[in-house]
């Protein structure tokens, strides 16, 4: 019997260290052996957000325990490992570096091949960790540090359709909770808080709703909840902040995507109608009812990987690791750290409300 590929990656940009093994099935869907994460909320907490130099501290001390922990969950040993894959950016630099280095020596040691990852490819391509995902697909990537609608043509194929022309949408929730009072990580919390609110109470704005494509902007509604917060007495008035700016973002979503959908159809010229959504925001239940109904509006088949494989993990590095593999396109040891690393190298970098729209 053949043997089955191993992929170890290994995930280090922010505030996750993590590493998983993943096992090549005899079908397109992969086993996830392990998968291991380790959050660094604590150490961040009392500052209301990720220090870099802090964490990648705490990447430091625990790389190496989180690694051998994601080899011996998976019941294999690190030598059948294939391939060892890891996150390469974009990122906090201070963070990359530290799995970066850990899996190039890893690599060296070992004698096995070496693949750099797009933290962004990961997130593309995770729903395939759990189903049978067929290019092109049009691709929703949100998070805390990207917001961005992409058509997926192969792997490494990518243009982009739209983004976010200032704050990513899980930095917005996270901003947003932090002035109505809630502590870091305030996104999830927040999504607590909306359910208990009235989301017709506060009306707030929609910047760039009905121009700019499919591109965004969610500067302009932080600062309104910015005011608004300074008016916030008590739990209802709280609730009721959280859920209207939660109810604002579905709206924005909802009518973006519309847009992105057209777009997607007219470039794509096909009748693969695969909406997918990736990244952290898309383990937002709300948010999730809101495109799951515009996909279904619009005769698009929506796709979300599972809560688990929403944030960062190193599951769906691994799983891009095997791309790569399959095409053989391996790097050497010296491939660099890059905080930034779009995935369309030929859009261009939108920032600011000088922006044209």
């Amino acid at each position: 019997m053949k043997k089955k590929t191993l992929i170890l990656g290994i995930e280090t940009s922010c505030d996750e260290t993590a590493a998983a093994v993943i096992e090549e099935n005899t079908g397109t869907i992969p086993n996830i052996l392990s998968n291991v994460v380790s959050s660094q909320i604590e150490v961040h907490k009392e500052f209301g957000g990720v220090v870099p130099e802090l964490a990648a501290r705490s990447h430091i001390e625990k790389i190496d325990l989180i690694v051998h922990k994601a080899i011996r969950d998976s019941g294999k040993d690190l030598s059948e490992m294939d391939c060892i894959a890891v996150t390469a950016g974009p990122g906090l630099i201070v963070c990359l570096s530290v799995g970066l280095n850990f899996a190039k020596s890893l690599a060296l040691s070992l004698n096995k091949p070496f693949v750099a990852i797009n933290h962004l490819e990961g997130h593309a391509l995770s729903p395939k960790l759990v189903t049978d995902l067929k290019f092109p697909y049009l691709l929703l990537l949100i998070s805390g540090g990207h917001t961005q609608f992409l058509s997926v043509k192969k792997y490494g194929k990518y243009k982009r359709l739209g983004t976010t022309i200032d704050d990513a949408l899980g930095e917005a929730f996270d901003k947003t909770a932090k002035m109505i009072g809630i502590e870091f990580p305030g996104g999830p919390y927040l999504e607590k808080l909306a359910k208990k609110g009235n989301p017709e109470r506060f009306k707030l704005p929609k910047p760039i709703l009905k121009k700019g494509g499919c591109n965004m902007s969610f500067a302009g509604l932080k600062t309104a909840v910015l005011k608004i917060s300074k008016l916030v007495k008590n739990d209802e008035d709280r609730n009721d902040l959280a859920a209207s700016f939660q109810k604002t973002i579905q709206d924005i979503l909802y009518a973006k995507s519309k847009i992105a959908f057209k777009e997607f159809r007219d470039i794509s010229k096909t009748n693969q109608n695969t909406f997918v959504v990736a990244g952290g925001v898309a383990a937002n239940k709300s948010i999730r009812k809101t495109l799951i109904d515009v996909s279904l509006e619009e005769k698009f088949n929506p796709i979300f990987p599972p809560l688990e494989l929403c944030g960062d993990n190193a599951a769906m590095i691994a799983m891009a690791g095997l791309e790569k593999l399959k095409l053989k396109k391996f790097d050497n040891l010296n491939h660099p750290a890059k905080p930034r690393w779009p995935l369309d190298n030929k859009a261009a970098f939108l920032k600011g409300a000088g922006v044209k729209l």
